[in-house]
């Protein structure tokens, strides 16, 4: 058989075919094998790495119940209308029975997932802490490849531990609601630092002025934000010093050189604040392209997934290697006796595993 003859019998490639015809079921085929790391995934993500980076990744998260997959069917629905192609990464808490996803967020979508033009599939965390699979970035680069416009990340839990969506996102939506608790939830600061545009929804509930006041009013002392003006008879100087509206009115301005997340309300079963929050993701990106921020994003993504691989080829090389195990056995009983420690161990090992650490295949 020829080499030529060998390659068009590949799978992958014969799989590469299919997505380049722009075949639905070649692209559900493709996330499964890169969700799943089965065999050619990798192949797979180094033959479609050129044609990313052409979509705007949207992150959603926040509490249960906040209404994320509601107002995700929303912006849906509105890209849509625009003629844009949108795929959906539903990122639900694994379950304990079968490690698989719950698929709520799924379920809630249906409205949406019969449209030809809208791609969903929902990902088990499968016990990342950051709220996201490892594989989740790499399932938002199979659909940018495929050439969808937007792809919408949304994902369960808020804190200072779930982060990682940030880092996946070009633009992060912190959603909330006006129940007691989240404005306090609001605070921590790691939040305060994802959050690219923060949405109260469920606005139509009592709480949900207070809550957006809080919101603004962290953004402002984060910032420093306090309108200087010299002392004058008639001048309200509490008004001018407010930090909360000065972070609205900072909110509001179009400028290159920062970003302050505006807070928005919305009520997303009845699409109120819809078109302003759309509008805001405009306004971010464009903010992104002209401060060079997108790139500085973009390429810290790219920096991490380098050492995400990294990390994981490592990891397999050496306990997949059958010296490296025989080693550590050795060692054990002098560990035990307290004649060596594992830091020291674990030097000698990163020395003598060299060659398995070393070898091309993974």
């Amino acid at each position: 058989m020829t080499a030529t003859a060998a390659r068009a019998d590949d799978p992958v490639v014969q799989l590469l075919s299919a997505f380049d015809a722009g075949k639905p079921a070649a692209l559900a085929r493709a996330v499964s094998i890169v969700e799943n790391q089965r065999d050619g995934f990798e192949q797979l993500l180094v033959a479609l790495h050129p044609r990313v980076g052409r979509a705007r990744r949207i992150g959603v998260t926040g509490p249960p119940g906040a209404g994320k997959s509601t107002l995700t069917t929303r912006l849906v629905n509105d890209y849509r209308a625009a003629g844009l192609r949108v795929g959906v990464i539903a990122v639900d808490p694994t379950s304990p029975f079968t490690g698989g996803a719950l698929l709520g967020d799924r379920v809630r979508m249906e409205a949406i997932a019969l449209d030809p033009g809208v791609f969903i599939r929902s990902l088990a965390t499968r016990g990342s802490l950051g709220g996201i699979s490892s594989a989740t970035r790499a399932v938002a680069d199979v659909l940018d490849a495929f050439g969808f416009d937007r792809i919408i990340m949304e994902t369960v839990g808020v804190g200072q531990s779930e982060l990682d969506i940030a880092r996946a996102a070009d633009t992060t939506i912190v959603v909330l609601v006006p129940e007691s608790g989240d404005s306090i939830q609001a605070l921590k600061a790691g939040l305060m630092e994802i959050a690219d545009l923060f949405v109260v929804n469920k606005a139509d509930r009592p709480g949900a002025e207070r809550v957006r006041n809080d919101i603004e009013l962290m953004l402002g002392m984060r910032g420093g934000m306090a309108l200087e003006a010299p002392a004058h008879h008639g001048v309200d100087l509490k008004a001018l010093a407010n930090p909360g509206k000065a972070a609205r009115a900072a909110a509001r301005r179009d400028d290159a050189t920062g970003w302050t997340p505006p807070v928005m309300l919305t009520v997303a079963h009845k699409g109120e604040g819809l078109p302003e929050l759309v509008a805001s993701l405009n306004r971010h990106w464009q903010y992104l392209e002209a401060s060079g921020a997108l790139q500085d994003r973009r390429r810290r993504r790219l920096r991490e997934q380098v050492m995400d691989v990294a990390e994981t080829r490592l990891h397999r090389r050496l306990w997949n290697d059958p010296q490296v195990i025989a080693f550590v056995d050795a060692v054990l009983p002098r560990l035990e006796r307290g004649e060596v420690s594992p830091y020291g161990i674990a030097d000698e090992l990163l020395r003598t595993g060299a060659p398995a650490i070393a070898r091309t295949s993974s």
